[in-house]
């Protein structure tokens, strides 16, 4: 059977005087060796000798030593593990691959808002340095991540409205409207959209409930306008008056005046019907 290290040096330390510990490790030739020397007392000496080597004795020497089948045990373990890994090698190698399996599906949900993000923040910085071009082309690559972003689609109408180019500032709104966007109140007062609001088709854009009538659809509308190249403006006789009191509300008219939304005569006509 295992021979066990601890095992032989507690023989060895108190029965290695009858050399039991050889007689244990299966040494029968030096166990009686032992016993021989018994009665000079010189065994007393070699089974002290031998307890102090065994309790010192590398586990791995001493099963080397003394269970050498230990070691075969090992080997053939050891040969079989082997053997084994190479039939599993060989089992993949030998076989097919599937032609319908289907790749590895990309999962980035959490980098793609990441990035969205990251495209949303620098448009919003870019809006507030006036860079409106930059902070477009930031809003539409964050779109391209996330086409339902309801904030990027507001966010571009009043970049587009405050460029001039209606028709991708209207898309936008609708757009925005469209998926969730319910903060109206905004639509009506936020400065810049004032540019949207002057225009002949708001009205019927803000009783349509906001959104862009059948055949304006979006896909109808052209991807990129840039503002050099949008038609003309056409000035509205009928601009709304801003709310508030005739103060504030002469004051945005003088805005909307510097921003070149209102001509001479219609900001004169405005005023006067203020003042009337």
């Amino acid at each position: 059977g295992m021979k066990d290290k601890n095992v032989a040096g507690l023989l060895s330390l108190f029965f290695g005087w009858a050399g039991i510990h050889r007689f244990y490790l299966g040494q029968v030739g030096l166990g009686i060796f032992y016993v021989i020397l018994m009665p000079i007392g010189l065994s007393f000496l070699l089974g002290l000798i031998d307890a102090i080597a065994l309790f010192s004795m590398d586990k791995e020497v001493f099963d080397e030593k003394y269970n050498p089948q230990q070691k075969e045990y090992r080997g053939r373990q050891d040969d079989y593990e082997r053997s084994a890994e190479k039939r599993r090698y060989r089992e993949r190698a030998e076989t097919p691959q599937r032609r319908d399996t289907k790749p590895p599906q990309r999962q980035q949900p959490a980098v793609s808002r990441a990035n969205n993000d990251a495209l949303k923040n620098k448009g919003i910085l870019k809006y507030k340095d006036y860079d409106y071009d930059g902070a477009i082309a930031d809003f539409e690559k964050a779109l391209e991540l996330n086409p339902n972003d309801i904030a990027v689609h507001f966010n571009l109408a009043c970049a587009h409205s405050l460029t001039e180019n209606a028709d991708r500032a209207f898309f936008h709104l609708d757009r925005a409207v469209a998926l969730g966007f319910t903060d109206l109140k905004k639509i009506k007062e936020h400065d810049a959209l004032a540019f949207l609001r002057v225009q002949d088709r708001f009205d019927t854009f803000a009783e349509n409930g906001f959104r862009l009538a059948p055949t304006a659809a979006p896909e109808e509308v052209p991807a990129t306008t840039p503002a050099s190249t949008a038609a003309p403006i056409e000035k509205n006789t009928n601009i709304p008056i801003p709310g508030g009191d005739l103060l504030d509300q002469l004051q945005r008219l003088g805005e909307l005046r510097e921003k070149g939304l209102l001509s001479e005569e219609e900001f004169v006509s405005q005023k006067r019907k203020l003042l009337g």
